[in-house]
C-alpha cells in the first residue's frame, strides 16, 4: 500500500506508475491523478500539441504513411472505427444498423459488401447528411453524374431508350431496304 502524494488516499501499489528514480520505485502519485493531470494539461496546450504533431506528420511523410498502414493492416476494426468517426460522426454499431435496415447490401444494386470491399456511407456534399450506404461501382456512378437527379433521370431515359433502339434496329433497317428497293423499281 502506498499514500499517493497527490490526492491524500493510500491505494495499492498496482494503483501507481514505475519509476526507476523514485524511492520505492513507483511515482508518488497515483495513476488516477496523474492521467487528470495529464488530462488537465493537454486542455490546456491542445492548439501547440496538435500543431506539433500536425509538423511532425508533414516532416516525416513517409514514415507517418507507412506507420498507418501498419497500422490498418494489425487494427482494421479500430481503423474501420476510426474513419467512420471522425469522418462521419458513426459508431461501427450505427453502421451496422444502417446495413441491416438496407437489407444487408447496397442501398442502389442491393449486392451485399465482401472481405475486400465495405459498402460506403454515401452523403449529400454541401449538407454532410448521410444518404446510405452504397457499394464502389454505385457510389461512383453517382459522383460521376454530379449527384443530379435530373442527369440521373437522363441516364435512365438514355438506358431504356438505347434498349428499345436496339430492338427495333434490325425492323427499322429493313424497312429502309425495302423502301429504298421500292424507290428503285418505280425510277426504273
Amino acid at each position: 500500500m502506498k499514500r499517493c502524494k497527490r490526492c491524500g488516499e493510500t491505494k495499492p501499489l498496482e494503483q501507481f506508475y514505475k519509476n526507476k528514480t523514485g524511492k520505492d520505485g513507483l511515482r508518488p502519485e497515483c495513476k488516477a491523478c496523474s492521467g487528470a493531470q495529464k488530462k488537465a494539461w493537454y486542455r490546456k496546450n491542445r492548439e501547440a500539441v496538435i500543431a506539433k504533431v500536425i509538423a511532425w506528420q508533414r516532416a516525416n511523410q513517409d514514415r507517418y504513411n507507412a506507420r498507418m498502414r501498419e497500422y490498418r493492416k494489425t487494427h482494421p476494426e479500430a481503423a474501420r472505427a476510426d474513419h467512420l468517426r471522425r469522418k462521419f460522426d458513426l459508431t461501427l454499431d450505427e453502421y451496422e444498423q444502417m446495413l441491416e435496415q438496407q437489407g444487408g447490401g447496397c442501398a442502389i444494386c442491393e449486392d451485399p459488401p465482401n472481405e475486400k470491399i465495405s459498402l460506403h456511407i454515401d452523403h449529400e456534399h454541401g449538407t454532410g447528411e448521410i444518404r446510405g450506404l452504397l457499394c464502389v461501382r454505385c457510389n461512383n456512378a453517382i459522383a460521376l453524374l454530379r449527384e443530379s437527379p435530373d442527369i440521373l433521370r437522363r441516364a435512365i431515359r438514355y438506358v431504356s431508350s438505347d434498349a428499345k433502339l436496339r430492338a427495333l434496329r434490325p425492323r427499322l433497317e429493313r424497312l429502309a431496304r425495302d423502301r429504298a428497293q421500292a424507290l428503285k423499281a418505280q425510277a426504273a
